[in-house]
């Protein structure tokens, strides 16, 4: 169910977004995507006349005393007046979860107001599901919404354990949530062919499973940053002292002639832009990915790999892309990364669906300045990787449960 499938009219509506956003260390935020996606919710329900509670997490708070830096560092409180301006209405902060301190915020606050209320990880009970501490929570409002899809495959207090204390028609989805499972479905229920996953990072054991999950539905998969290094090595190639975990060449081998089996296509790249140190300053040449001498490591695809990555894309009805192409923070290193960014913008001008999925490729296709030019930026990394992964995720599953 979702939010406009529920009368929130006038009722108290606890939303857990997705606010954590990165902060400098004059704790202003740096990227207010997060933000920014969770608007379309939070005004429906404003304009509604409801009284909106956000929670979010922010961050990974270590020393949750009072006094201490991290209660400072990751406070909530350091939003309130941007999202004031998003919202274009009054927000009140309260410097707790649960508690007296809470309630009374809750029970004065009227319609078309938001309280936020205090870091829900400041609470040992949010990571551990507590019962208890989700119970206290829910007390605060009449109908509770879900539009956390980045958190949406962690079973915590706040994402998944709440629900339960909600009658089905009183707990949905936000609009944040619906069009991320929307779009997620899309890709890995019915796929328009040509598909093809461009799938990068520096490593084969955090896309393992990804990878064994996208085989089947799967054209073509384009691997690319330091995993394709595995691979390689996994081939007989020589790769100097490239990134590689060596305990998982035989999996790279499994994986590969499971694609073979399966008519998938996996690309590695022919070429690679190679440095004989890991510094944006560095000596770099580019030479084929299976001949890279010792002492020098492959740190982006090189222009034949980008060539082809390209053409590769440019044919493909569907693209998804998971992770950078090479170490596309130093600009040394980014052509790669921010080719296949204007390739897949290119295709989806073209008419293919793209979906750009995971926290890197994000940033990537933002720092590229393409964001609005592909067909969906998931904000959920980790969820919509085990979403991909064919996953049951806790916050979806709390929501459509019985």
């Amino acid at each position: 169910m979702n939010i406009q499938d529920i009368n929130i009219k006038d009722k108290k509506v606890l939303i857990r977004v997705d606010f954590n956003v990165p902060l400098d260390l004059e704790r202003n935020i740096t990227d207010d995507t997060r933000m920014v996606k969770a608007m379309p919710t939070i005004k429906y329900a404003l304009a509604e006349g409801a009284a909106v509670i956000l929670c979010s997490h922010l961050g990974r708070p270590k020393d949750l005393n009072p006094k201490s830096d991290d209660r400072i560092k990751f406070s909530l409180s350091h939003l309130v007046f941007h999202l004031s301006e998003l919202s274009g209405t009054k927000v009140h902060f309260v410097d707790d979860t649960i508690g007296s301190e809470v309630v009374d915020a809750s029970n004065t606050l009227i319609g078309g107001e938001i309280l936020l209320l205090e870091n829900t990880r400041f609470y040992n009970e949010e990571k551990a599901g507590d019962a208890d501490f989700a119970k206290s929570m829910s007390e605060l409002a009449d109908v509770y919404i879900n539009d956390a899809f980045g958190t949406a495959h962690r079973a915590h207090a706040s994402t998944a354990i709440i629900a339960q204390f909600f009658d089905k028609d009183k707990r949905g989805f936000g609009m944040l949530m619906n069009a991320e499972l929307s779009n997620a479905r899309k890709l890995s229920q019915s796929p328009e062919h040509p598909v093809t996953a461009i799938i990068g990072g520096a490593k084969v054991s955090d896309k393992i499973q990804l990878l064994k999950n996208l085989i089947p539905v799967m054209d073509n998969i384009l691997v690319g940053g330091g995993m394709a290094y595995t691979f390689l090595k996994s081939q007989g190639g020589s790769i100097g002292n490239s990134l590689c975990e060596d305990d998982y060449l035989d999996m790279a081998r499994d994986i590969l002639a499971e694609a073979k089996k399966e008519n998938t296509k996996i690309y590695l790249p022919e070429d690679s832009v190679i440095a004989d140190n890991f510094a944006a300053d560095a000596n770099t040449k580019v030479v084929a990915s299976d001949n890279i001498p010792d002492g020098w490591m492959g740190l982006d695809i090189g222009s034949k790999a980008i060539q082809v990555y390209s053409d590769v894309i440019k044919l493909s009805k569907t693209v998804l892309w998971n992770g950078p192409m090479g170490v596309f923070e130093m600009e040394a290193f980014s052509i790669g990364t921010f080719r296949a960014a204007q390739a897949v913008a290119d295709a989806t001008t073209d008419g293919a669906y793209t979906l750009i999925g995971g926290g890197d490729s994000v940033s990537a296709i933002n720092k590229a300045g393409l964001a609005e030019k592909v067909s969906f930026v998931s904000t959920g990394g980790g969820a919509m990787l085990e979403f991909l992964e064919g996953k049951e995720l806790p916050g979806i599953e709390a929501i459509e449960s019985k």
